[in-house]
């Protein structure tokens, strides 16, 4: 029996000898700390790559590699950038950086949006509260709109400043130094030879028909600028009393005393009573049937069909409905009738207007069947209209008033203020039938929020079904070649997207009645002709190219046309005098200005057209993506891009819309600030971005933990490589060993993350990325050999084999995380590498390559180290809580873990590993009763009494000299 006092006498040695064991341990140490501090550390990151040209120097060092074109979307220049932002932004920075980071060129320029409404309200707004707006009224037109147009200029300029600065805080890659800019003279340029090019394919003209209207902003608006929300509106049904009734009564074969009738009304169904002033014609299907009823006590002519829903909006059954006659539409056509808010001689004569007509677009969804057509108030009317030989009466102007030729009571009213007015004086005239208030989705103008309408005024267009004259198609039937054969979509469904939008958009509506924008370059002739030839446009564009577009203001017409040559123009007017012309005012919608960009950009400054990728938001669809797709195929008959990308909206948590107004927004500045832009790029790579994106403050946070544990890993692979000099030669290790098994791991990785950036999948690479920093690191492989790295003599080959695995490891992982994690990345690079010199960054790399072969039989041994330590959690039971306590034998049959049984305790963390062929489960031994080194705490065979009078194993021993 052991002596208790000689016991305690060892004990008390013990702890004596444990500082200096603990000394001669190689104990973790670096640079790179465990507290990121963003926040402050990454403004100096990227102050330096500024300093060293990061951007440039990259380019030059891929000048020779495949190209990848991607191509910027540019933002609008008015505000600070908000959550969305950071989205896209980083997105696109992960695309730049993981294609440079493969080893290709990536060029890409960032772009903004310069011109347009939103600027020139802000700016109105400003002069208005300034009082200087009034003196602006006061001067002629062109320096009015000089004068705006140069508070607009300085506005955008530092709304461009200030977000160029912000994205580069995020530490977005890109030729900060040489943006375009949608407002720059070169850039304005190039938007007037794409209009060029779309006149000599014959696709540009101008017309008189509905278009979107702002009412609030004064201005035609596309497609592309509008929003839906739901809005309340007026729900009326009408009688139009027939001019002879029986005429009417004829065509349905009534049997009845047309003289002693009450009279016969044409019931039509209407959102909008304030168009009515305008109606001059009644549209019928000419194929539908058609009933003469009874409805309310008077006889009404309405769709067969909709008898009873009409009916039953009045509460009528439609068993008691008594039916006169029926006739189809076309029986109807050419019957009259009276307006009951207007006198019939309007505009056209007492011959055209008030008549039935046939259309093809009435349908039998709703209404009556008859539809109230204005043709200046809505395309299939202004359609309808044409055919007829109707006149496009529009008695709505600019501001959303009644002119001088709509009935007197009406005149100078707003439209809006005149819907309740005109239902009551239908109700007092005995002409409504039904009022109702309705909500449906209703178009807005994106910018003002306010409701649109359609208006007949003369405009630019671009048509999308013209055959262009190089192609018998036309752009609406090549863009639909394009999506459906040339062009990938990611997701899938953006294909189906874009080409429904593509079926179903009108002609494009290039005009707008504002001052800030490029100047679409039209003259009136004396004789009041519109002057504008592909020829005169390129003649101005040089002029816009040396002047910038305020030459349009302040040249005369002989002076912007000096370098024109009307005898050299197949389409110039005979005698054409440029001294003589009359500048219009109209400016190009921003949409064409920013849908130009594949030439004023990619083209321009040759970086390879078509593009690779567009990366947007899913909107724009219906904007950019389109916009830029239509006239790139007029004037090239290419698409500008191979691939598209879109991503989903930002919503909070509970997915409603952020706003201000709601208080559910989070501000950029905010969250750099608690957290750094890696974080916040970390958060976005984590995303499934094809749907919409719950966001919160609280995602945040969970992106800082996820990130710590990301960069707690690469600080636990720096700091077992202070004493290691990567320039040393090493062996390769061998394939049995667990650093082979980890480097096998590692160049999968490369693999599968370089596959996730191909397919654009940056949540995937995210999840690659954390699961092996995670799992195959931290959890298995780093835990494996931690006691070599701090217990093993420091230049023993086993840790040095160990430290060259960690450091080809650590420095794959700093490639492949940085195009998420710039700063962590470029930080970790540079501890690793121990340069200090400011060129020295990790963004000029190509990925590094791990060339290792590793024993196939890893995974039977991975598989058992489950087995082993499920059975080490059942000992504790027994009472062996340290794992160092314990031995394993493991069954082995076919003495598959043979090959890897010097590695086996280490993979286990247990003591000693025996393997039986004969075993049929797994043995826990017990070695508490055995001597344990007093320095790595291991109780393997060779622990024994040393002359210093501790007990240490081999291993330690020759450690400790």
């Amino acid at each position: 029996m052991t002596d208790p006092t000689e016991t305690k006498s060892r004990e008390e040695a013990a702890r004596e000898r444990k500082p200096r064991y603990k000394a001669s341990l190689n104990l973790p140490k670096t640079r790179f700390a465990m507290r990121a501090n963003l926040h402050q550390n990454e403004p100096q990151s990227v102050l330096r790559w500024q300093r060293i040209d990061v951007y440039a120097r990259l380019q030059e060092a891929r000048r020779d590699a495949p190209p990848f074109v991607f191509h910027d979307g540019p933002p609008y220049a008015n505000g600070s950038i908000h959550v969305g932002h950071l989205l896209n932004k980083v997105l696109k920075d992960l695309v730049v950086r993981s294609r440079s980071m493969a080893g290709m060129r990536c060029p890409y320029v960032p772009g903004w949006d310069c011109h347009g409404l939103p600027i020139e309200h802000r700016v109105m707004t400003g002069l208005l509260e300034s009082g200087k707006l009034e003196k602006l009224e006061g001067l002629a037109e062109d320096t009015r709109r000089m004068a705006v147009r140069r508070e607009c200029a300085r506005y955008a300029t530092r709304f461009k400043d200030l977000q160029a600065a912000q994205f580069q805080r995020l530490m977005t890659l890109a030729d900060y130094d040489h943006p375009y800019l949608t407002m720059a003279r070169e850039y304005e340029q190039s938007v007037l030879e794409v209009f060029a090019d779309l006149i000599d394919q014959g696709l540009v003209y101008r017309d008189l028909k509905p278009v979107h209207w702002s009412v609030a902003n004064e201005t035609a608006l596309a497609e592309a600028e509008l929003e839906y929300y739901d809005r309340d509106d007026p729900s009326i049904f009408v009688w139009f009393d027939a001019s002879d009734p029986r005429a009417v009564a004829k065509s349905f074969a009534a049997d009845m005393d047309v003289d002693a009738a009450e009279g016969i009304g044409f019931l039509i169904w209407t959102t909008t009573p304030w168009t009515l002033p305008a109606n001059l014609l009644i549209a019928v299907g000419g194929q539908a049937d058609y009933s003469l009823a009874r409805l309310d006590g008077r006889l009404s002519v309405v769709a067969t069909a909709l008898v009873p829903k009409v009916a039953e909006s009045r509460g009528i059954a439609p068993s008691a409905v008594e039916v006169l006659g029926s006739a189809k539409g076309r029986d109807l056509v050419g019957l009259r009738y009276l307006h009951p808010l207007i006198d019939p001689l309007v505009a056209d004569g007492a011959d055209k207007p008030f008549r039935i007509v046939a259309a093809d677009h009435v349908t039998l969804d709703d209404g009556t069947g008859l539809v109230h057509t204005a043709p200046g108030h809505g395309a299939e009317d202004y359609m309808t209209g044409l055919a007829e030989g109707a006149a496009i009466y529009c008695p709505v102007r600019d501001d959303g008033t009644y002119d001088e030729t709509v009935p007197e009571w009406l005149r100078g009213r707003s439209i809006w203020d005149a819907n309740p007015e005109i239902v009551e004086r239908l109700r007092n005239s005995g002409h409504l039938y039904h009022h109702q208030t309705f909500r449906h989705s209703y178009p807005h103008d994106w910018r003002s929020k306010t409701p649109v309408i359609f208006r007949a005024t003369e405009q630019w267009f671009v048509a999308v079904d013209r055959p262009l004259r190089r192609d018998p198609r036309s752009l609406r039937a090549a863009a639909l070649a394009a999506v459906d054969q040339g062009i990938r979509f990611v997701p899938s469904w953006g294909r189906s997207r874009l080409r429904g939008m593509l079926e179903a958009r009108p002609d494009w509506c290039l005009s707008r009645q504002r001052a800030w924008g490029l100047p679409i370059p039209a003259f009136r002739t004396e004789a009041g002709e519109i002057f504008l030839t592909a020829a005169s446009v390129r003649a101005i564009a040089r002029v816009v190219g040396n002047q910038g577009s305020d030459a349009w203001f302040e040249r005369t017409p002989a002076e912007l046309l000096a370098d024109y040559r009307a005898a050299d123009d197949p389409e110039a007017p005979p005698d054409l005098d440029p001294a003589t012309l009359t500048k219009l005012h109209d400016i190009f919608d921003v949409w064409f200005e920013s849908g130009s960009s594949w030439n004023a950009v990619i083209r321009k400054r040759d970086l390879g057209y078509p593009t690779d990728l567009y990366l947007e938001g899913s909107d724009q669809h219906r904007g950019w993506f389109q916009l830029s797709l239509l006239p790139a195929l007029g004037v090239t008959g290419i698409s500008p891009f191979r691939t598209l990308l879109t991503h989903g909206f930002i919503v909070d948590k509970d997915s409603r819309k952020m706003s201000k107004s709601i208080g559910n927004t989070l501000e950029v500045d905010e969250l750099l600030k608690e957290f750094g832009a890696d974080v916040c790029r970390w958060w976005v790579s984590s995303l499934a971005y094809e749907n919409d994106i719950k966001v919160d403050h609280n995602f945040f946070q969970l992106a800082g933990e996820s990130y710590r544990k990301v960069r707690n890993t690469l600080r636990f692979l720096l700091s077992n490589l202070a004493d290691f000099d990567p320039q040393q030669t090493a062996e390769p290790p061998p394939p049995e060993s667990i650093d082979a098994w980890a480097l096998s791991c590692a160049a999968d990785l490369r693999r599968r993350v370089f596959a996730a950036w191909e397919a654009f999948d940056f949540r995937q690479s995210h999840l690659l990325l954390f699961d092996f920093c995670n799992d195959t690191l931290s959890a298995i492989y780093l835990d494996t050999v931690k006691d070599r790295l701090y217990c093993d003599r420091p230049d023993s080959p086993r840790r040095r084999r160990t430290q060259r695995a960690m450091y080809e490891t650590a420095l794959l992982l700093c490639d492949l995380l940085a195009p998420i994690l710039p700063h962590t990345a470029d930080e970790a690079y540079r501890s690793l590498t121990g340069v200090e010199d400011d060129l020295h960054t990790v963004h000029l790399r190509v990925a590094h390559q791990i060339r290792v072969d590793a024993h196939p039989g890893w995974e039977r041994a991975l598989e058992s180290r489950d087995s082993v330590l499920k059975a080490l959690e059942d000992a504790k039971e027994r009472g062996i809580e340290n794992k160092l306590d314990a031995g394993v034998t493991i069954p082995d049959p076919e003495r598959a873990l043979v090959p890897f049984l010097a590695d086996l305790p280490d993979l286990f963390g247990v003591s000693r590993v025996g393997l039986d062929a004969t075993a049929t489960s797994i043995v826990v031994g017990d070695l508490r009763s055995e001597p344990r080194c007093e320095r790595s705490w291991r109780r393997d065979e060779s622990v024994r009494l040393r002359r210093d009078g501790g007990f240490l194993s081999d291993r330690d021993a020759d450690a400790v000299g």
